[in-house]
């Protein structure tokens, strides 16, 4: 194997450990909420915390590769990840398993933008686009797969078993890194914008807090004061931006129609569906009594039609355009969500697949087309700086997503019964998920260029 190529390996392997870190706990959270005594607002936190710890180190996560070098820095981080998952299964509190996923989730932000640039320096011009198919392939099969296997493992032994079933795959991680990554020095970079970052960081954390809170019915007193702080971190940090010239987030680049509405797409449907998808976890497994293997069979159904969506997209990009695309995608994931409101017993799979392929024909077409279109008006280091508002909203779409639905879910549940707040739970998601309907008409018309 040549360098280049091993270089891609140990990427693809940490980015694959990433992805199903996010989707694999999701299926043990009722017997994680079960085992702790907690609602399914606060269990949502298990997955927040991991975002968070991602989005905290992503942006620093280059000039840390410079100060200690490629090879060390992938290593180290891939065996903290370990010791962090270790310490998740391990945990014998609520608060010890979210201190250990803000571990896991700052060990993998070392990983993923660094092996990413390391592997797409080495692979120019056409042979670029195989790597990225590989990077999407991988993005597809761990959500596929995932799920089922962590069913099976809480079905057939215990919960903890999602977290230490990754210790392995780090520690192969960790040593193909330090065997295969060439100890190359770093070039010194600039240092980052360090009280930026604690701002964005703040600000992120204290509105999931504040939104989980008021969810979990602590009521305005707990949540407002979440989400004034939340605010007040934002306010701050736009007046930092106006005041430096090395902001860790460019917050001119929002100007650009493609990014702001590729952004807004992937908060209306990853980042719903993330929600959707958690509470009908807690739907299948409490009220209908279904398997947690059983639950996670269905993101199948999910990766086959994002697949074939986005088959679709490479080839139907330049002829029908962003604007018609996220159309036709953002109107197929919501019909599926929509088809969750129709379940009502076990017998109802039927149902259960046609939502699943729906939300997946309809979010593999509108993630698809936003990542294709995100970055269309940028070149050289404004592409850069770009990325890194796209990556940091594309994380925390997840978090958000999950943190609303469960807080729309648990106020219904005060009111209602438990399927009901279920089913409009559902029903609101459809139409959140066509809110950036309204933003479409200010999408440029395509340029020849770009194709």
């Amino acid at each position: 194997m040549t360098y280049r190529y091993r270089v891609a390996t140990v990427f693809l392997l940490g980015f694959f450990i990433d992805c199903i870190n996010i989707f694999m706990p999701a299926v043990a959270m009722p017997r994680i909420a079960a085992t702790f005594a907690i609602d399914n607002a606060n269990s949502a936190w298990v997955g927040n915390a991991y975002i968070l710890g991602l989005a905290l180190v992503m942006p620093v996560s280059t000039w840390l590769a410079a100060q200690w070098g490629a090879r060390q820095l992938l290593s180290a981080s891939m065996l903290g990840f370990a010791v962090a998952a270790w310490g998740c299964g391990q945990a014998d509190g609520f608060a010890g398993l979210i201190a250990g996923r803000l571990l896991q989730g700052m060990a993998g932000g070392l990983l993923i933008p660094v092996g990413q640039a390391l592997t797409f320096n080495l692979f120019q011009g056409p042979e670029r686009a195989r790597v990225s198919t590989l990077v999407m392939a991988v993005a597809l099969i761990a959500p596929a797969l995932s799920p089922s296997l962590g069913g099976l493992m809480v079905d057939r032994g215990s919960w903890p078993w999602v977290f230490h079933a990754n210790i392995p795959l780090a520690l192969l991680a960790a040593g193909l890194a330090w065997l295969w990554i060439r100890d190359v020095p770093g070039t010194a970079q600039a240092r980052p914008d360090f009280l930026g970052l604690l701002l964005i960081s703040a600000a992120l954390a204290a509105l999931l807090l504040g939104m989980s809170l008021y969810g979990a019915g602590h009521g305005l007193a707990w949540a407002l004061p979440c989400l004034a702080l939340g605010a007040l971190c934002a306010l701050l940090y736009r007046r930092h931006y106006r005041r430096t010239n090395s902001a860790i987030l460019e917050l001119d680049l929002l100007d650009s129609a493609r990014l702001k509405v590729s952004m807004w797409i992937y908060q209306a449907i990853p980042g719903i569906f993330t929600g959707v998808n958690l509470l009908n976890i807690f739907y299948l497994q409490d009220t209908l009594a279904l398997s947690a293997q059983a639950t996670g069979l269905f993101m199948l159904v999910y990766a086959a039609g994002a697949f074939a969506a986005m088959l679709m997209v490479g080839r139907a990009y330049n002829r029908a355009g962003a604007r018609r695309l996220f159309l036709l995608g953002m109107l197929l994931h919501s019909l599926g969500i929509a088809m969750l409101v129709l379940v009502d017993s076990a017998r109802d799979g039927h149902l259960l697949i046609l939502a699943y392929a729906l939300m997946g024909i309809g979010g593999g077409i509108g993630a698809n087309t936003a990542q294709t279109t995100a970055l269309l008006d940028f070149t050289g280091q404004q592409t850069q700086q770009a990325s890194v508002l796209w990556n940091l909203n594309r994380q925390m779409a997840f978090s958000l997503g999950a943190a609303l639905l469960l807080m729309v879910f648990n106020l219904l549940l005060d009111q209602l019964g438990s399927t009901l707040a279920y089913h409009l739970s559902f029903a609101l998601a459809a139409l959140l998920g066509l809110t950036p309907l309204a933003r479409l008409h200010t999408l440029p018309q395509e340029n020849p260029h770009h194709a």
